[in-house]
């Protein structure tokens, strides 16, 4: 393994242009690979199709193998997987360094880590197959990697999850041949190669089968709305099948017994915590239930209240002492869901970031920012409702981030730190520049930035938080009191914590023991 080289402030910064013509500057390897894997969903974003990023995350990962780097790779496939639960990237980029690395069992590890259902084992043989153009030979890593990963699943786990595909569960016992630890494992191998794994009895089997018998339509709702019940009563939905059915709940009817033991459930930090949801998982709940008339809605909405509050609760370092600027990127970039199925978009995910952030400063200004800025009185109390109020300021669809700065300079607002939350593609749209592109006029977002620390705050420190990660910054991250930190997951505040210990993302990512 390459020795890590500690951040330094004399590294020369790339000057670029970003995909707006704007100023940008680019990054180290290591970095640029963390952030286009953080950010990925394996779907088209507003700058980049989903075939560019996977090029660009195979280019960096090559890169990087290249000058004997390989472990980073598989360190931060292990990281985003096991920190920031990013499932479908973490085990692409386990196959990708299967690809570019030999001679040891560092694939081996890595697959073994990231591999945690039971459907993962299926989509790395389908990326290998994918990438390489054919399934055999297997790399005996890749094989291995994936024969210890057999060993952690139960039938219910195999079961749920053996479904029709190119490659299916069976296809990838025969294909890994892996080696049963105990007589318990190879009755369920044996079970999987003659297909006679059990039904499993999921929440979904059971609202499937439920209404089967129903002569009326009266009947058929009656028998579903049972369903509901017992299975609310079961315990055995899982947290986010709860989230994802709270408006199949209430449109159905459910008593108020019932959903009162669902908002019991969903406001349970322990439960929460356990989960490892996205933030945006619950605005999306959120948005479904604020449309609903149904008597339980506001209690539903309390109770996802409730639930990020609970996950915002680790987040730490911003007391009364600690002046606060968050100021999130609305522009139309920004406005992009983050996948074909969801209406969630960018925006979205960098607003409930900012506002969990929020509701942990004591003393905190925020704003948002496109063509014009504009600042929000933002109580600390209600988060996902915050995130509503942030999207009613009309500031155009530019990305003039530099305006955030001026703004604060001319008042003499004395930040200690500043949080950008942004797709990073800020461009001025007053001009042209000098040289070349549309990017806007002469004043820039680094510029803007010195003259801040020069005139008004000269111990503030800047945080970049990529919610895209095309690859580039508005600022060097290799400038004195800036730092970068990409991805949806809560577990940037994590990063943030690490920061202040004088560590960073990719620093924390090199900790991880293989």
């Amino acid at each position: 393994m390459t020795p890590f080289v500690e951040r330094t402030t004399n590294r020369p910064a790339t000057r670029t242009v970003n995909a707006e013509g704007g100023d940008a500057y680019t990054m180290p390897k290591d970095v640029e690979l963390y952030g286009a894997v953080a950010t990925f969903l394996f779907q088209d974003k507003f700058y980049e199709k989903s075939d560019d990023r996977i090029n660009r995350i195979r280019t960096l990962a090559s890169e990087l193998c290249a000058k004997n780097d390989e472990e980073f790779v598989g360190q931060l496939a292990v990281y985003s997987r096991e920190q920031m639960h990013l499932r479908s990237v973490s085990v692409a980029l386990a196959i990708e360094l299967a690809k570019l690395h030999s001679g040891d069992n560092l694939v081996q590890k890595v697959l073994n880590r990231v591999v945690a259902r039971p459907d993962e084992i299926m989509e790395a043989l389908a990326y290998y197959e994918m990438i390489n153009g054919k399934i055999k030979p297997l790399s005996k890593q890749v094989q291995k990697g994936l024969a210890s990963a057999f060993n952690k699943f139960d039938e219910y786990g195999f079961a749920k999850y053996n479904r029709d595909g190119n490659i299916t569960l069976r296809d990838a016992l025969f294909l890994v041949h892996p080696k049963p630890e105990d007589e318990k494992n190879q009755l369920l191998f044996d079970k999987i190669a003659n297909d006679s794994l059990e039904t499993p009895q999921t929440w979904e089997t059971q609202i499937s089968k439920s209404g089967q018998d129903a002569k009326t339509p009266e009947e058929k709702e009656a028998a579903k709305l049972k369903a509901w019940g017992d299975m609310i009563d079961s315990g055995k939905m899982g947290y986010m099948a709860i989230l994802r059915n709270l408006r199949n709940f209430l449109e159905a009817g459910v008593s108020h017994d019932h959903m009162a033991k669902v908002c019991a459930r969903l406001a349970d930090e322990k439960s929460v915590l356990k989960s490892k949801q996205f933030p945006f998982r619950f605005l999306s709940a959120y948005n479904e239930i604020k449309q609903l008339t149904s008597p339980h809605a506001a209690m539903v909405i309390d109770a996802l209240e409730e639930a990020i509050r609970a996950s915002a609760k680790n987040v730490s370092g911003f007391d009364y002492n600690t002046r606060v600027l968050i100021a999130n990127d609305v522009s139309g970039s920004m406005g992009g869901t983050i996948s074909k199925h969801s209406k969630i978009r960018s925006m979205d995910v960098g607003l409930i970031l900012g506002m969990i952030l929020r509701h942990n400063c004591k003393s905190v200004v925020t704003g948002v920012f496109g063509e014009q800025y504009a600042t929000l009185l933002t109580p600390s109390g209600n988060i996902l409702q915050n995130t509503e109020n942030m999207k009613v300021p009309n500031v155009g669809h530019s990305t003039n981030g530099h305006l955030v700065l001026r703004a604060h300079e001319g008042e003499r607002d004395e930040f200690d730190k500043v949080f950008l939350i942004t797709d990073t593609q800020l461009w001025n749209n007053s001009g042209f520049y000098s040289w070349g592109g549309n990017g806007g006029g002469g004043d820039t977002f680094r510029k803007a930035w010195h003259d801040y620390k020069r005139n008004v705050a000269p111990n503030a420190k800047l945080y970049i938080v990529d919610v895209a990660g095309h690859g580039n910054t508005p600022i060097s991250i290799m400038d004195k009191d800036v730092y970068y930190v990409a991805g949806w997951s809560d577990k940037i505040f994590d990063v943030l914590d690490a920061i202040e210990n004088g560590s960073g993302a990719v620093e924390e990512i090199r900790k991880i023991e293989l």
